[in-house]
């Protein structure tokens, strides 16, 4: 439907039902009707032969923009941002960088440089998409191309150390969509193919390889033991990180449609948060897979077709007793951890994960502006609006922002406009650019002092 990936819908594998073509026309005829007749009088006074009177002064604005415009509160004016200080991270094993999503301020210089460019295979195409990022451990990197390849680099210099084709024996098609992540010294693979894969580190070896109920758009979560991926039609799978036997499932409602991707659990030792397409949030235990409390981000308004996919596309957060989550439809949440008790919620749509930092999350909204928001309270302190086109003058070549992470006391987005922007956290303010290879949808991850940013030609840029 649009030219981004982030906002690009399809199919979860169900039919669309044909209606009696009588009935399509009626439709036809009485929406075209209805079209003319909200048009105005002057198209219906032309019938008559009346001449059309000349139309009303004033700009003219669409009747099904979101009714209510993301602003900062009056009452957090006089608030200053800050954030905790920085933190050297080794490593970023997980989707999100940890299983609980929540990393704090890290190390990174204020004015990061180029510091290498490598190839992780097939970027995307008109048939596949570059869906998972790279994750970071024991000076490796390993990253997932659009083909299911999944390759490892050498982390100081980019160097190709191994790559492997994932795809199951005798399969020559693709499938969109997967991830890796990295735990207690292996490293997981779930693809498109409905498959997970447990691999050697050091040689890309397969050690196991389990066939699940359907295919995973999402990168997996690893946790407790357990390698935690959601499919496509909305079910958890819990398999055992020892060889792949399913421990428990989980099953969200089945939905039609939904963007590209999938969100990540997020996982601690008490809790495990799955976000599915539906924009349903369960609160689950980790042992058993049992229900602890649900919620929901389907918005109550719908303004338009794309408000009805309340998919929450970005990871949910854990931290100090709370679950952050942001869905596609139009709702920010903070949910109590223990009981599910929504503590405040917010209408914020987005599909980046936030960040959390200090007392304040940071987002990117569906309309490709950043926020600030009060942890405690929902109440939002500034708003940064990025750039929405090349041509803003025509509004012709949309641009979607992925972040943001914060390294280095900045707030680093990656653009599909082929932009990395690092923003001041206490204001919005872009302090420093730097230019990618190509155009990205992926949010930028750090470890060990080092940026990285996976481009949607399959290239990797580090910034050090």
């Amino acid at each position: 439907m649009t030219t981004d990936k982030a906002k690009a819908t399809m199919p979860a594998g169900g039919k669309t039902r044909n209606r009696p073509r009588t009935l399509r026309r009626t439709a036809l005829l009485s929406a075209s009707l209805l079209a003319v007749l909200l048009g105005g009088c002057d198209t219906v006074d032309s019938w008559f032969g009346k001449t059309a009177e000349p139309p009303l002064p004033g700009k003219r604005l669409a009747i099904l923009q979101r009714e209510r415009k993301v602003e900062p509160d009056a009452q957090l004016a006089g608030v200053a941002v800050t954030v905790p200080a920085q933190t050297v991270n080794a490593a970023w094993s997980q989707p999100g960088g940890t299983t609980d999503h929540a990393l704090g301020n890290l190390a990174l210089s204020a004015t990061p440089s180029d510091a290498w460019r490598a190839d992780i295979g097939s970027g995307s195409s008109s048939s596949r998409a570059l869906l998972g990022t790279p994750v970071i451990a024991d000076g490796r990197i390993f990253a997932m191309d659009a083909d299911s390849h999944v390759s490892a680099l050498n982390e100081r210099s980019g160097q190709s150390l191994w790559r492997v084709d994932t795809r199951p024996e005798n399969e020559r098609g693709g499938a969109t969509g997967g991830g890796v992540a990295y735990a207690d010294g292996r490293l997981y693979a779930a693809t498109g193919f409905a498959e997970v894969l447990a691999m050697e580190p050091a040689t890309g070896k397969v050690l196991w390889r389990k066939r699940i109920a359907g295919p995973v758009r999402g990168a997996p979560t690893v946790a407790g033991g357990r390698v935690l991926v959601v499919t496509l039609d909305n079910q958890l799978l819990a398999l055992s990180t020892d060889d792949g036997a399913v421990q428990w499932s989980h099953q969200g409602i089945l939905e039609s449609a939904g963007l590209l991707g999938a969100a990540s659990p997020a996982a601690t030792g008490t809790l495990v948060v799955a976000p599915y397409s539906s924009g349903e949030l369960f609160g689950l235990r980790p042992e058993n897979g049992r229900v602890a409390w649900q919620d929901s981000l389907a918005a109550i308004r719908r303004t338009g077709a794309l408000s009805a996919l309340a998919d929450i596309r970005g990871l949910p957060v854990i931290d100090r007793g709370a679950v952050y989550a942001i869905g596609h439809s139009g709702r920010m949440v903070a949910i109590d951890e223990r009981i599910g008790n929504r503590i405040w919620e917010t209408e914020i749509g987005g599909v980046n994960t936030p960040w959390l930092a200090g007392d304040f999350l940071f987002t990117v909204t569906n309309d490709q502006e950043v926020v600030a928001v009060a942890r405690q309270t929902g109440r939002i302190r500034w708003v940064a609006p990025l750039a929405r086109y090349k041509d803003p003058e025509d509004r012709t070549g949309a641009i979607v922002w992925s972040g943001p992470v914060l390294a280095g006391n900045r707030l680093w987005v990656a653009g599909s406009n082929g932009q990395l922007l690092g923003l001041s956290p206490s204001d919005g303010r872009v302090e420093v650019t730097r230019s990618l290879p190509a155009g990205s949808y992926l949010s930028p991850v750090v470890a060990n002092n080092t940026l990285y940013v996976l481009c949607d030609n399959g290239t990797l840029a580090a910034f050090r």
